[in-house]
């Protein structure tokens, strides 16, 4: 009773995903925090949504051969969280079906009894896809745009790892952080009494992790909300050091040269960091991308000015796309060797040249995508 439960909350949390626009990574952990279910069921239930959520389009293509009509949101949430136990998680199929049909809205129990039953069977027999795209399970603009960026075998080895689930890692402050994050924060010099500007801040994990080894960081973000966010976790963290701000990363409200060194951690498409964000690839379009390009390159000149002579400027981003990168640095540098601006190597494993002055970690078993160009002003 307790694993069809966990199904239940699975089925009502997809249909919010799919109906009402809500974000999964939002919308689940209160689902979540409104039920009495155990650990165990809890993460069952994550994986379901995640998973399933990821798998979509794949896992649809599945299950539309042995329908005649589109189900209600409900009956199409439920096959594909059975299909996604028969397929991906190699659950035993009378486990998988009978828990999943348990947990159905009662009108739709027998038809969503029969399709897993077929999609059991496609299942041993060998299933195959018509597409890259949609074994892959993404947008037919997602692959096509990362294989043009990357190269083909590179592009599908980044998007086969983010349809896994994402990974947890714990800094010793106890704050949750991504590894290539990590590694970015890293790169922002940040010896004691060093003077360090976070123009897009939220939530708040890089600024903290460079005020760990003794900079005093301006910590800023846009919205009031998302500096609430910064606030919440300098609190929790005890970062003395850290002065949250709501801020225009457009137009910084600080002097020039005021900061010994400036991050400009951009909002981007996150198409290096899908495992962490099921739905994103569903929501996001080549037109955000473009948007969101244009956005970059304002943040990145306003922020430059703000480096002192003899300081150091990072750019990054969660994301693969050579526009968001390489053509955000290819725009801003006329402006930034007026500056006095010129791009360093700041080594390390794991990256790679993708334009000049432009390195990208490819997304791993242990971390996300990110792209990443660090410069020193003269």
């Amino acid at each position: 009773m307790v694993e069809d439960d966990a199904r239940r909350v699975a089925i009502d949390a997809i249909v919010r995903i799919d109906e009402d626009g809500a974000y999964a990574n939002v919308v689940l952990p209160k689902m979540l925090d409104d039920t009495d279910l155990e650990p165990r069921d809890k993460g069952l239930v994550t994986e379901l949504v995640y998973g399933s959520t990821r798998r979509k389009r794949a896992l649809d293509h599945v299950v539309d051969r042995f329908l005649v009509q589109d189900p209600p949101p409900s009956a199409r949430a439920a096959l594909r969280i059975g299909a996604h136990q028969l397929i991906e998680l190699g659950t035993p199929p009378h486990a998988a079906v009978s828990a999943t049909v348990s947990a159905a809205p009662k009108r739709f129990r027998g038809m969503v009894n029969a399709v897993l039953r077929k999609v059991a069977t496609a299942t041993k027999e060998g299933i195959e896809y018509p597409s890259d795209p949609i074994a892959l399970s993404y947008p037919d603009w997602i692959v096509n745009r990362l294989r043009g960026d990357l190269g083909a075998e590179e592009a599908d080895a980044a998007l086969r790892i983010m349809n896994e689930a994402a990974t947890v890692q714990k800094r010793e402050d106890g704050y949750m952080q991504d590894e290539s994050s990590r590694r970015v924060a890293d790169l922002v010099p940040s010896a004691p009494r060093t003077r360090v500007l976070d123009v897009c801040a939220a939530p708040g994990g890089k600024a903290t992790s460079i005020a760990t080894r003794g900079a005093f960081v301006a910590a800023a973000d846009l919205r009031g909300s998302r500096v609430g966010l910064i606030t919440s976790n300098v609190d929790r963290l005890g970062a003395d050091d850290v002065a949250a701000l709501q801020a225009d990363a457009t137009a910084p409200p600080f002097a020039p040269g005021s900061f010994d060194a400036v991050l400009v951690d951009a909002p981007c498409s996150g198409l290096g960091a899908l495992r962490r964000r099921a739905d994103a690839r569903w929501r996001i379009t080549p037109a955000d991308v473009d948007n969101l390009v244009a956005l970059q390159l304002r943040i990145l000149e306003a922020a430059a000015p703000m480096v002192r002579p003899g300081g150091t400027l990072v750019y990054s981003v969660c994301t693969l796309t050579l526009a968001e990168s390489v053509g955000v640095v290819d725009s801003a540098r006329t402006s930034l060797v007026g500056l006095g601006f010129r791009s360093v190597d700041p080594g390390g494993d794991g990256w790679t040249t993708l334009g000049d002055g432009v390195e990208v970690l490819l997304p791993g078993p242990a971390h996300d995508g990110m792209c990443r160009a660090v410069f020193e002003r003269a």
